[in-house]
Formats: C-alpha cells, structure tokens, sequence
C-alpha cells in the first residue's frame, strides 16, 4: 500500500501529538499526560498562574470533607481561557452559561489562583450540611468546589482593561445540583 506525502504528513503529526502528551517538566514537578495535568498556564492576562496553586486550594478543601481529589483537564482550561479573555473587556461578573460548572471571581491588582479559591472556599461556613442549605450568606461557590462528583477542573485569569482582574474556573462534571448534597 503506498501512502500519499499528505497521509505520511499527518501520521507523523499524529505521531508528534502523542509524543507531546508524555513529557515530563522535571523543573515543575508537572507532567502531560493527555488531559490529566499541566504545566504553568499562561493566562490571558500575560500573568502566570500555576495550575499546581489552582489543584492545591481545591483539593485540599476537598480532601477536608472526604471527596477524591481534583485533576487539571485541558479542554476545560481552554474553555475558560478562552472565556476570562471575553470578560477581559469589561470584568463584568457574569457567568459564561456554558457547559461546565462555575466559579468566577474579580478583583483589583493581582487576584492570584490562590486568592480566588479561598474566597470560595471561605463560603464554608455559610453551608450547613444538615439542611443541605446556604444558611447565612453565599456558599454555592464552596459547593462546587468540593462537588463529589466533579473530577476535573480548568481555570484561567485574566487582567481587565479596568485595572482589574477577572478568574474563572470550570468544572466537569459541573455540580450544584438543587435538592443533591455536595458530598
């Protein structure tokens, strides 16, 4: 069977493809393994956010009440990359209505991955597990993040023309679902 120079072309990008998804980044201590982790994002807002800082505020909240750790999911940080950059125009504190769960945050000057996922996590004491309910305050941004369900997350920043900064992360499966407990 002879191959055209066009299907010789793409074998070999596919082949490159694979290649790509099993580096190793010793110096960071992350690795590709297809959707599963990552390296240092680059976000939107030229700033760099590391995904390590955004995987360790979630999952340490979720390793607080006994649900399985979160993994980086690079489709999904592409969605909300691609996301913080719209909202970039105006910060405007808007959910993206898509297809994933959803947590949004803004703030003035840094508003680092840190920053944003304590103040989710920080709705805590708002949920009161017996009632399954927000029982003085905001807690549905808490409630997702520690989502039983959820397995893998993607989030970015991005620097407004405003000063500003707006963050996103997206989680898949999404969660908050009415009447179902979070864990």
């Amino acid at each position: 069977m002879e191959l055209s120079f066009l299907q010789v072309s793409i074998a070999i990008m596919a082949l490159a493809v694979v290649a790509q998804t099993s580096l190793a980044f010793p110096d960071t201590g992350f690795s590709i393994d297809g959707d599963s982790a990552s390296p240092p994002l680059q976000h939107a807002g030229g700033k760099s956010d590391s995904v390590k800082e955004f995987l360790a505020g979630h999952n340490a909240a979720r390793a607080s009440v006994g649900v399985p750790p979160l993994r980086w999911n690079a489709t999904v940080a592409a969605y909300a990359e691609a996301y913080a950059a719209q909202r970039s125009a105006d910060c405007a504190l808007e959910h993206s209505e898509g297809p994933y769960g959803e947590n949004i945050a803004e703030g003035y000057g840094e508003l680092s991955a840190v920053d944003s996922v304590k103040m989710w996590v920080g709705e805590k004491p708002n949920y009161d597990y017996a009632s399954n309910s927000c029982v003085s305050g905001e807690c549905l941004h808490y409630t997702q993040v520690v989502w039983r369900n959820t397995m893998s997350i993607g989030c970015a920043r991005a620097a407004c023309h405003n000063g500003w900064m707006f963050v996103t992360c997206n989680y898949y499966p999404p969660g908050n679902y009415e009447g179902e407990r979070p864990y």
